[in-house]
């Protein structure tokens, strides 16, 4: 089976590394990157990957041109939320009724651009494995966590055996890995988790941890959280009724860990915090419901992306 993984952020740099690690001679990987570049110096150096004490450097084929490169049988999205219809115009070529698509964006904004699948089926999938990109080629596995994938309609045989496939493949390469029949459920969960974690670190500088430790940062997060699961209620999406304890007790499984959205903020880049709680402020429009602790949030975030504008 060959297997693209687009985009060499922190979770593709992850996941090409660790499948990478595995069967390679019944199974193919490619890495995606729209910057040939970057492409060419992955392929000759490849992805140095750190957890704890151990250190690899893994070989990866690394490609900028999806023309150029052979049919895939799976590809997992990578890019950020808001790079979404850009990427999936650009691995056009590839996009087949034979192949699987399997979006990996935190949020919900991703849902609802399966009008520019083409003919692939279409899975999604979330993980609480952690990765920190500490360079180009250079990824921390900042922690173990699970993905979980799933369809969010019936799906054919065959994309069903190779979502199968990918999980084993995950499996084999220690991302711990399940699929599931009630992934928008697992997703809605994800993002309540993120609505209450990511905007607050990016605004406060902290890591997961010291949201639970700063001054009334704990009151916002209730707010986040229980203002995101009135929206999930209304929509008719199951979440569980503990989501806030479920944030916090993230926030105390990954007390070191620096969000993505942090990330993305120390290195200027833009955030996905449309994708998230501008996603909660969206639906909640729908059915009049008040968000105003999301709505300062992502003021506070889009203030912090001006500066890099103007920096």
């Amino acid at each position: 089976m060959h297997t693209l993984v687009v985009g060499p952020g922190a979770l593709g740099s992850l996941l090409i590394s660790q499948l990478g690690r595995t069967d390679t001679e019944n199974n193919r990987y490619t890495l995606i990157d729209h910057n040939s570049e970057r492409a060419a110096e992955l392929t000759a150096r490849g992805i140095h990957y750190s957890f704890h004490d151990e250190e690899a450097v893994i070989t990866v084929e690394a490609s900028s041109n999806p023309k150029q490169v052979d049919r895939a049988d799976v590809i997992i999205l990578c890019v950020k939320s808001y790079d979404i219809e850009d990427c999936l115009k650009f691995c056009g070529p590839l996009l087949t009724e034979k192949t699987l698509l399997i979006f990996m964006q935190n949020g919900i904004a991703h849902l609802d651009v399966q009008h520019l699948t083409g003919k692939a089926a279409a899975a999604y999938g979330t993980t609480t494995e952690g990765a920190n990109l500490l360079g180009p080629g250079k990824v921390k596995h900042a922690g173990k966590g699970l993905t979980q994938l799933g369809f969010l309609q019936e799906s054919s045989p065959q994309a069903a055996q190779a979502l199968e496939k990918v999980a084993q493949l995950f499996n084999q390469a220690g991302l711990a890995t399940k699929i599931r029949d009630d992934i928008l459920s697992r997703l809605w969960t994800k993002l309540l988790v993120n609505t209450g974690i990511n905007g607050l670190t990016a605004t406060l500088d902290c890591t997961n941890g010291e949201l639970l430790t700063l001054p009334g940062v704990q009151d916002r997060m209730t707010i986040l959280v229980h203002e995101a699961m009135a929206v999930a209620r209304a929509s008719a999406i199951p979440v569980p009724e503990d989501a806030l304890e479920i944030t916090k007790g993230v926030c105390a499984k990954t007390h070191a860990n620096i969000s993505s959205m942090l990330q993305d903020v120390r290195a200027g880049r833009r955030t996905e915090i449309e994708a998230i709680n501008g996603a909660v402020i969206k639906t909640a429009k729908k059915f009049n419901i008040a968000t105003p602790q999301n709505i300062r949030l992502v003021e506070e975030v889009r203030k912090i992306e001006q500066t890099f504008v103007s920096s």
